[in-house]
């Protein structure tokens, strides 16, 4: 929903150490069905991509640690990334051991990980800044949005959304009226110095790569994170 000299735009007055990471630890039916269920992922070991395997008998949810869940679509800092690879503690790893059989550990490892970790635990903003509308009651996968959506997208300041059916005609009207893309071209950016044209794509030709100027579909992000980040403020405990 935003290009991505919005997007350097706005998160360039950001905290470089905040996580956008929608999560809770209200497993809810999560717990019967993700959690305590084992599964192998022969994807994990193999090259080609293959079903998982049920086992026949769950675990107990753990309780050396405690389990969080939410949006597998995450916007991680560089220093909580190094902890996970780097792993100084031993929770990075014991979080990897246990979320390998789980049934979509997208979403909760990372959840779990940082959540646990006294260190990063309060650089964690509840949004995964995307746009989508969920069935009432809400089905495994949010609305297809289309046409229809756009102007609601367009308000919300998020800087993703989904989920869209292939070739759906929002697509058009998102690179047409937010990102101002031709087909089959990048979205322009200041750099770009060539004449606009139905036959010509004005970044075949660039000026100064480092010039960067928002659109104003950043002033709607820049707003909507900055609601984020009053909220964040005023919470002394982002993990619960």
């Amino acid at each position: 929903m935003v290009c991505q000299f919005d997007l350097s735009h706005v998160f360039s007055s950001v905290r470089r150490d905040l996580n956008f990471i929608d999560h809770t630890s209200d497993l809810g039916w999560k717990e019967l069905q993700r959690f305590q269920p084992i599964v192998v992922d022969p994807a994990i070991y193999l090259a080609r991509r293959s079903q998982i395997f049920h086992a026949t008998e769950k675990r107990k949810t753990p309780d050396a640690f405690k389990a969080f869940t939410g949006s597998p679509w995450v916007t991680l800092s560089r220093s909580f990334l190094e902890f996970c690879i780097l792993g100084w503690d031993n929770l990075p790893r014991t979080m990897l051991m246990y979320f390998t059989n789980v049934i979509l550990s997208q979403e909760g490892y990372f959840h779990s990980v940082i959540c646990n970790s006294p260190e990063f635990k309060n650089t964690t903003v509840n949004n995964d800044l995307r746009y989508m509308i969920w069935d009432s009651p809400p089905r495994m996968e949010p609305h297809f949005l289309n046409v229809s959506d756009f102007d609601q997208m367009v308000q919300s300041g998020a800087a993703f959304a989904r989920q869209f059916a292939k070739d759906d005609p929002v697509l058009n009207l998102i690179d047409e009226k937010i990102l101002k893309r031709g087909l089959n071209r990048p979205s322009p950016g200041a750099w770009c110095s060539g004449r606009r044209s139905w036959w010509m794509d004005p970044c075949s030709q660039w000026g100064d790569v480092n010039i960067m100027k928002p659109g104003p579909q950043a002033k709607k992000f820049e707003e909507s994170i900055t609601n984020l980040l009053d909220d964040w403020t005023s919470q002394s405990n982002q993990c619960k």
